[in-house]
């Protein structure tokens, strides 16, 4: 009996060996396999896509192109889908706020992957945090899908041709539009052929040199012209300018647009002239009383008339002044010739 015991036990001692051996193994293969390294050494983020193109729990996660995690889940979150992410500890600096996430492949036919931007600017994400999402590029399926749209709308096109619609389809169907321009086209060449001949202004300006070194030299007085007045020479360059020249006309404009005020004030005569209807009437009687006054002296009516206009009336004023000179000149050189007062007493 003692025998029997110390064999099993031994026989038990392997089997346990073997078991632990095996856990051990297994351990190993799920910690190690796929570079995802032992529990410990790993964290989990979380980031959420539109569309997933197929990637699955297992699909690799790269930073830069180089293997650091693996996709552990993949499931429907809203409208959404959320994807959780092992990545070794060891790339928390590379993995920050500033990083994205995206859905590559190994080639172009490959299974999905996570590519994730490396990037030294952010704060580092930590265990549980989410990474934003980057949007994919454009898959075989997107390229295909517009290339079918294309031809879709190009086939249209060729339908509206042959049917007659648009420019295109009636120049390809409607007689007389081929005509029109096909007689367009004939006008342009004659045109061109008469420019290439020199004819009109436009054939001389392109075959003659005189008219295209006149048109140079006028182009070369307009810049120089240009440049006097840039350079603030003459008139319009000091104009443009001299700040003096400027100033003076807007005080001249001020000016004026004060006087202008004060004629419309009706505050002064110009004002109450332009203004005041029993002013302008006055003055207007005045000068037609003046008019018609001129009018009598000219036809030589009235006293003033008639010594404008009867000589003989001019001479006869002219001997009464000539007397009348002569006696108070007699008067001057002996008074009491004229002037005897007699003084009676009774």
């Amino acid at each position: 009996m003692p025998r029997t015991r110390s064999l099993a036990w031994s026989e038990l001692k392997v089997g346990v060996m073997a078991v632990a051996a095996l856990a051990l193994a297994a351990v190993l293969v799920i910690a190690v396999g796929g570079a995802s390294g032992f529990a410990w050494e790993r964290y989990d983020l979380k980031t959420t896509f539109d569309n997933v193109q197929g990637l699955k729990s297992g699909a690799i996660v790269r930073i830069a192109g180089v293997e650091v995690g693996k996709v552990t889940k993949v499931e429907l979150a809203g409208a959404g889908v959320e994807v959780s992410l092992s990545l070794k500890k060891e790339n928390k600096p590379r993995v920050t706020t500033e990083s994205r996430a995206s859905i590559g492949a190994m080639s172009l036919l490959g299974e999905p992957l996570i590519d994730i931007s490396p990037s030294s600017s952010g704060t580092p994400l930590n265990d549980g945090d989410t990474i934003k999402s980057a949007k994919p590029p454009v898959q075989f399926s997107d390229i295909a899908e517009s290339a079918n749209a294309g031809i879709t709308e190009a086939t249209g096109l060729l339908k509206d041709i042959r049917g007659g619609r648009g420019t295109v389809g009636k120049l390809f169907t409607d007689e007389a539009l081929y005509r029109e321009f096909n007689a367009l086209v004939s006008s342009a060449n004659r045109v061109t052929d008469a420019i290439n001949r020199g004819q009109g202004t436009l054939g001389k300006l392109t075959n003659d040199p005189a008219a295209y070194n006149e048109l140079n030299a006028a182009i070369g007085n307009l810049r120089k012209m240009t440049d006097r007045i840039n350079a603030g020479e003459g008139s319009l360059g000091q104009l443009l300018k001299d700040d003096r020249l400027a100033k003076s006309l807007s005080a001249a404009s001020s000016n004026f647009e004060q006087v202008s005020a004060r004629l419309t004030r009706s505050d002064n005569t110009a004002g109450k002239l332009l203004t005041e209807k029993e002013l302008y009437d006055r003055l207007n009687s005045t000068v037609n009383r003046l008019d018609e006054l001129t009018k009598n002296l000219n036809s030589g009516e009235g006293t003033a008339g008639q010594l404008l206009h009867n000589k003989e009336m001019y001479d006869n004023m002219n001997s009464a002044a000539s007397e009348l000179k002569g006696l108070i000149a007699d008067i001057r050189k002996d008074p009491k010739k004229y002037l005897n007062v007699r003084v009676s007493i009774f």
